[in-house]
Protein backbone atom coordinates (compact mmCIF):
# COMPACT_ATOMS: atom_id res chain seq x y z
CA UNK A 1 0.00 0.00 0.00
CA UNK A 2 1.17 3.53 -0.83
CA UNK A 3 0.07 6.50 1.31
CA UNK A 4 0.81 9.98 -0.08
CA UNK A 5 0.35 13.09 2.09
CA UNK A 6 2.49 16.15 2.80
CA UNK A 7 1.52 16.11 6.48
CA UNK A 8 4.10 13.93 8.26
CA UNK A 9 1.85 13.59 11.31
CA UNK A 10 -0.98 12.14 9.20
CA UNK A 11 1.46 9.77 7.49
CA UNK A 12 2.72 8.52 10.84
CA UNK A 13 -0.79 7.98 12.25
CA UNK A 14 -2.07 6.20 9.12
CA UNK A 15 1.00 4.00 8.87
CA UNK A 16 0.61 3.02 12.53
CA UNK A 17 -3.01 1.97 12.07
CA UNK A 18 -2.50 0.29 8.70
CA UNK A 19 0.57 -1.70 9.75
CA UNK A 20 -1.24 -2.78 12.92
CA UNK A 21 -4.03 -4.08 10.68
CA UNK A 22 -1.55 -6.15 8.66
CA UNK A 23 -0.76 -3.94 5.65
CA UNK A 24 2.68 -3.29 4.21
CA UNK A 25 2.87 0.50 3.95
CA UNK A 26 5.13 2.82 1.96
CA UNK A 27 4.73 6.57 2.57
CA UNK A 28 5.55 9.58 0.45
CA UNK A 29 5.25 13.36 0.91
CA UNK A 30 5.52 14.63 -2.70
CA UNK A 31 3.38 14.10 -5.76
CA UNK A 32 6.27 13.78 -8.19
CA UNK A 33 7.87 11.08 -6.03
CA UNK A 34 4.53 9.27 -5.74
CA UNK A 35 4.36 8.67 -9.49
CA UNK A 36 7.55 6.60 -9.42
CA UNK A 37 6.42 4.63 -6.35
CA UNK A 38 3.02 3.96 -7.93
CA UNK A 39 4.71 1.96 -10.71
CA UNK A 40 5.29 -0.93 -8.29
CA UNK A 41 3.07 -3.78 -9.61
CA UNK A 42 2.80 -5.20 -6.09
CA UNK A 43 0.78 -2.25 -4.82
CA UNK A 44 -2.73 -3.24 -3.82
CA UNK A 45 -4.13 0.23 -3.15
CA UNK A 46 -3.07 3.89 -3.00
CA UNK A 47 -4.27 6.54 -0.54
CA UNK A 48 -3.63 9.87 -2.24
CA UNK A 49 -3.91 13.41 -0.85
CA UNK A 50 -4.87 16.19 -3.27
CA UNK A 51 -2.81 19.11 -1.95
CA UNK A 52 0.78 17.98 -2.52
CA UNK A 53 4.09 19.65 -3.42
CA UNK A 54 5.67 18.78 -6.75
CA UNK A 55 2.46 17.58 -8.41
CA UNK A 56 -1.02 17.74 -6.94
CA UNK A 57 -3.17 14.66 -6.40
CA UNK A 58 -5.17 15.16 -9.60
CA UNK A 59 -1.98 15.14 -11.69
CA UNK A 60 -0.67 12.09 -9.84
CA UNK A 61 -3.95 10.23 -10.37
CA UNK A 62 -3.98 11.13 -14.06
CA UNK A 63 -0.47 9.72 -14.44
CA UNK A 64 -1.38 6.54 -12.55
CA UNK A 65 -4.44 5.91 -14.72
CA UNK A 66 -2.36 6.05 -17.88
CA UNK A 67 -0.79 2.71 -16.98
CA UNK A 68 -2.61 1.21 -14.00
CA UNK A 69 -6.07 0.44 -12.62
CA UNK A 70 -4.82 0.04 -9.01
CA UNK A 71 -7.53 1.21 -6.58
CA UNK A 72 -7.06 4.81 -5.40
CA UNK A 73 -8.73 6.53 -2.44
CA UNK A 74 -8.49 10.33 -2.59
CA UNK A 75 -7.71 12.03 0.72
CA UNK A 76 -8.42 15.75 1.01
CA UNK A 77 -9.51 18.62 3.22
CA UNK A 78 -12.00 19.71 0.57
CA UNK A 79 -15.55 18.41 0.92
CA UNK A 80 -17.24 20.24 -1.92
CA UNK A 81 -19.31 18.02 -4.23
CA UNK A 82 -17.39 19.32 -7.27
CA UNK A 83 -14.15 17.93 -5.81
CA UNK A 84 -15.77 14.53 -5.30
CA UNK A 85 -17.08 14.53 -8.87
CA UNK A 86 -13.65 15.54 -10.20
CA UNK A 87 -12.06 12.69 -8.26
CA UNK A 88 -14.50 10.18 -9.68
CA UNK A 89 -14.13 11.52 -13.20
CA UNK A 90 -10.35 11.21 -12.92
CA UNK A 91 -10.64 7.54 -11.99
CA UNK A 92 -10.65 7.52 -8.17
CA UNK A 93 -12.32 4.56 -6.43
CA UNK A 94 -13.34 6.37 -3.25
CA UNK A 95 -13.05 9.74 -1.55
CA UNK A 96 -12.62 10.65 2.12
CA UNK A 97 -12.63 14.14 3.63
CA UNK A 98 -10.35 15.38 6.40
CA UNK A 99 -10.67 15.34 9.35
CA UNK A 100 -11.52 11.65 9.56
CA UNK A 101 -11.16 8.78 11.96
CA UNK A 102 -8.43 6.26 11.03
CA UNK A 103 -10.98 3.48 11.59
CA UNK A 104 -13.18 5.01 8.89
CA UNK A 105 -10.27 5.00 6.45
CA UNK A 106 -9.53 1.36 7.33
CA UNK A 107 -13.15 0.45 6.61
CA UNK A 108 -13.02 2.20 3.24
CA UNK A 109 -9.72 0.51 2.34
CA UNK A 110 -11.21 -2.89 3.09
CA UNK A 111 -14.39 -2.10 1.14
CA UNK A 112 -12.45 -0.97 -1.95
CA UNK A 113 -10.19 -4.02 -1.81
CA UNK A 114 -13.22 -6.33 -1.48
CA UNK A 115 -14.83 -4.78 -4.53
CA UNK A 116 -11.59 -5.09 -6.46
CA UNK A 117 -11.14 -8.76 -5.49
CA UNK A 118 -14.77 -9.62 -6.16
CA UNK A 119 -14.83 -8.05 -9.60
CA UNK A 120 -15.06 -10.71 -12.29
CA UNK A 121 -12.13 -11.12 -14.63
CA UNK A 122 -12.80 -8.71 -17.46
CA UNK A 123 -11.49 -8.37 -20.94
CA UNK A 124 -9.23 -5.34 -20.63
CA UNK A 125 -9.16 -4.43 -24.31
CA UNK A 126 -12.24 -4.70 -26.51
CA UNK A 127 -12.45 -3.96 -30.22
CA UNK A 128 -15.73 -3.48 -32.08
CA UNK A 129 -15.31 -2.55 -35.70
CA UNK A 130 -13.21 0.61 -35.84
CA UNK A 131 -13.48 1.24 -32.08
CA UNK A 132 -10.98 -0.13 -29.54
CA UNK A 133 -11.23 0.57 -25.80
CA UNK A 134 -8.45 -0.50 -23.40
CA UNK A 135 -8.27 -0.33 -19.61
CA UNK A 136 -4.68 -1.59 -19.67
CA UNK A 137 -3.41 1.83 -20.70
CA UNK A 138 -6.68 3.82 -20.67
CA UNK A 139 -6.82 4.51 -24.37
CA UNK A 140 -9.59 4.74 -26.94
CA UNK A 141 -8.74 4.26 -30.61
CA UNK A 142 -11.35 5.24 -33.19
CA UNK A 143 -10.68 4.80 -36.90
CA UNK A 144 -6.98 4.43 -36.15
CA UNK A 145 -6.72 7.64 -34.12
CA UNK A 146 -6.31 7.97 -30.36
CA UNK A 147 -9.17 9.84 -28.70
CA UNK A 148 -8.29 12.02 -25.73
CA UNK A 149 -10.82 11.65 -22.91
CA UNK A 150 -10.79 11.47 -19.10
CA UNK A 151 -10.57 8.10 -17.32
CA UNK A 152 -14.20 7.95 -16.21
CA UNK A 153 -15.46 8.40 -19.77
CA UNK A 154 -13.14 5.59 -20.88
CA UNK A 155 -14.45 3.35 -18.07
CA UNK A 156 -18.06 4.13 -19.02
CA UNK A 157 -17.40 3.39 -22.68
CA UNK A 158 -15.58 0.17 -21.77
CA UNK A 159 -18.56 -0.93 -19.69
CA UNK A 160 -20.91 -0.23 -22.59
CA UNK A 161 -18.88 -2.12 -25.17
CA UNK A 162 -18.46 -5.00 -22.69
CA UNK A 163 -22.25 -5.29 -22.33
CA UNK A 164 -23.74 -4.51 -25.74
CA UNK A 165 -27.44 -4.48 -26.60
CA UNK A 166 -28.52 -4.34 -22.94
CA UNK A 167 -30.44 -1.51 -21.29
CA UNK A 168 -29.00 0.01 -18.12
CA UNK A 169 -30.59 2.60 -15.84
CA UNK A 170 -28.60 5.58 -14.63
CA UNK A 171 -28.34 4.04 -11.16
CA UNK A 172 -27.03 0.77 -12.61
CA UNK A 173 -24.40 2.64 -14.59
CA UNK A 174 -23.38 4.58 -11.48
CA UNK A 175 -23.06 1.36 -9.49
CA UNK A 176 -21.06 -0.44 -12.17
CA UNK A 177 -18.81 2.38 -13.40
CA UNK A 178 -18.46 4.82 -10.52
CA UNK A 179 -18.22 1.78 -8.31
CA UNK A 180 -19.27 2.88 -4.82
CA UNK A 181 -22.00 4.79 -2.98
CA UNK A 182 -22.18 7.83 -5.22
CA UNK A 183 -24.06 10.68 -3.57
CA UNK A 184 -24.12 13.12 -6.45
CA UNK A 185 -26.76 13.78 -9.08
CA UNK A 186 -27.47 10.74 -11.27
CA UNK A 187 -27.63 13.14 -14.21
CA UNK A 188 -23.83 13.02 -14.23
CA UNK A 189 -24.40 9.89 -16.37
CA UNK A 190 -26.25 12.02 -18.93
CA UNK A 191 -23.37 14.50 -19.01
CA UNK A 192 -20.77 11.77 -19.57
CA UNK A 193 -22.80 10.11 -22.31
CA UNK A 194 -23.29 13.43 -24.09
CA UNK A 195 -19.52 13.94 -23.99
CA UNK A 196 -18.93 10.44 -25.37
CA UNK A 197 -21.34 11.08 -28.24
CA UNK A 198 -19.70 14.42 -29.02
CA UNK A 199 -16.22 12.85 -29.06
CA UNK A 200 -17.09 9.69 -30.99
CA UNK A 201 -19.61 11.09 -33.47
CA UNK A 202 -21.90 8.80 -35.45
CA UNK A 203 -21.00 5.32 -36.60
CA UNK A 204 -22.90 2.89 -38.83
CA UNK A 205 -21.87 -0.11 -36.71
CA UNK A 206 -22.77 1.03 -33.18
CA UNK A 207 -24.27 3.82 -31.11
CA UNK A 208 -25.32 4.76 -27.57
CA UNK A 209 -29.11 4.87 -27.59
CA UNK A 210 -31.30 6.70 -25.09
CA UNK A 211 -34.17 4.52 -23.87
CA UNK A 212 -36.60 7.16 -22.72
CA UNK A 213 -37.81 6.77 -19.15
CA UNK A 214 -35.36 3.91 -18.52
CA UNK A 215 -31.70 4.60 -19.33
CA UNK A 216 -29.20 3.79 -22.08
CA UNK A 217 -28.13 0.95 -24.35
CA UNK A 218 -25.00 0.42 -26.43
CA UNK A 219 -26.23 -1.00 -29.72
CA UNK A 220 -24.11 -3.09 -32.04
CA UNK A 221 -25.80 -3.31 -35.40
CA UNK A 222 -25.55 -6.48 -37.44
CA UNK A 223 -24.28 -6.08 -40.96
CA UNK A 224 -26.92 -6.64 -43.60
CA UNK A 225 -26.08 -9.57 -45.87
CA UNK A 226 -24.98 -8.60 -49.35
CA UNK A 227 -27.58 -9.23 -52.03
Amino acid sequence: MLVVDDDIRILQILKLYLVKDGYDVVTCERGDDAIDLALDPQLGIIILDIMLPGLDGWEVLENIRRTSSVPVIMLTAKGDITDRIQGLDCGADDYIVKPFEPKELLARVKAVLRRSAAAPEEVRTITIGDLSVSLDNYTVILRGKKQEMPPKEIELLHFFVSHPNRVYTRDQLLDNVWGFGYYGDSRTVDVHIKRLRDRLGTNPGWDIETIWGVGYRFNIRKEEPAE
